[in-house]
Parts: structure tokens; sequence; C-alpha cells
């Protein structure tokens, strides 16, 4: 398990520095300043899942009062999510490096919260809504605003999820995709890829996650 958290530490090493170079090459050409450059390389940096502000939440009575049933599994509960990297190119991001990862609480009222492992400067406490649209498959999207990590707003970023539950109710999985725009509704960053999750329980060790 050490073996693989270092892995994992070294592939982001790696993803952050090519981020910073491929976002400063691109926001020079395009930006008038340098505060425009700036907020680009903090808007992947510092948040790739920036602070999510909840909007409405569907009522999800079902989801909790099947929870736990074999026939009828549920998302409702505590998971630890990673975010990898698949396919991005706006900035480019290797396949494979990871995004983000962190622990996550879907909530029966169709609600969620994310603890990012992102600075804490950046609000790595996140909030979302989903909805199931089918009988093991789930949306979760996200109105964000993310700031640098001197605390400076760069823009809003919308956030979405498309994931499938196991048959055994113990992991999911599917595809993230992270827009971050500036306070003018530019596009600042493209970033997609895959999330897995695990369920979390009142078993679960440190040892299991890392």
């Amino acid at each position: 398990m050490k073996s693989k958290f270092r892995k994992l530490l070294v592939t982001f090493a790696v993803f952050v520095a090519g981020t910073v170079f491929a976002l400063s090459a691109s926001a020079q050409c395009g930006a008038s300043d340098g505060h425009a450059a700036s907020n680009a390389v903090s808007s992947v940096l510092a948040r790739s899942v920036p602070l999510r502000f909840a909007t409405a939440a569907a009522v999800h009575q079902s989801e909790g009062n099947t929870q736990g049933k074999p026939t009828d599994v549920s998302i409702v509960g505590f998971w630890h999510v990673t975010f990898t990297s698949e396919g991005t190119t706006n900035p480019p991001i290797p396949d494979g490096a990871i995004v983000d990862m962190g622990f996550a609480q879907w909530h029966s009222d169709g609600t969620e919260i994310l603890n990012s492992s992102r600075p804490p400067a950046t609000s790595n406490f996140c909030l979302g809504v989903w909805d199931k649209t089918g009988h093991f498959t789930y949306n979760l999207n996200h109105f964000a605003l993310s700031s640098d990590l001197s605390g400076n707003l760069i823009g809003p970023a919308n956030i979405r999820e498309n994931v499938t539950l196991d048959a055994s109710g113990n992991s999911y999985s599917g595809t993230f995709s992270i827009d971050q725009f500036d306070l003018s509704g530019n596009t600042l960053a493209h970033i997609v890829g895959t999330i897995k999750a695990t369920r979390i329980t009142v078993d679960t060790t440190p040892a299991d996650i890392f």
C-alpha cells in the first residue's frame, strides 16, 4: 500500500509540472496581461475540483430506504474517490495522471459532499447534487466558484459525473468533466477522465485506502 501511495504522489508531481508549463504557455499567447495567466494556472493546480455550491436537490427517499438490500443497492453512503485524467487536451494532461482524490458522501436527499485533497486555501470541501438515471446509474452536477492559493476569485466551474454503481454496491466508476471559466465566461480548462470509488464502512482502515 505504501509503494502504491508513493507512486500516486510521483504521478501527480509529473502532472503538476506538465500542467504549469502548458497553462503558462497557452495563457501567455491568449491573455492580455499576466493576471489572466496566473489565474489560468491556479485554476487547475490549486483546485482541479473547486468549491461546489449545491443548487436544488431532488428527494431520493427511496434510495435511503433500500440501502443494504442485495437486489436494490444504493449509492448513498461514504466513499473514497479518485479522479484520473483520460483524453484531456486543455490543458494537456497525460492519461493516467491523478487529477484529484478524496472522501465523498452521497446523501439520500440528493446532495453530495466531497473532501478533496486540494489545498484548503482553495476551499477543498465541495458540494453537489445528484440524480438516479437507471437501476445502477447516476448523474452528479456541480456549479462552482474557484479561487487561487491567495484567495483570489478565478471564476465559475461546472463539474459533472456519470457513474455506474457495481451490483455489489461497494464500488462505482464512470466519467467526469471539469470546465473552468474566468469571470468573463472564457474557458480556462476542460479536464476529462475517469472516476473510481470504493465504499467506506465502519470496518475500513487507513491501510485499506492508502
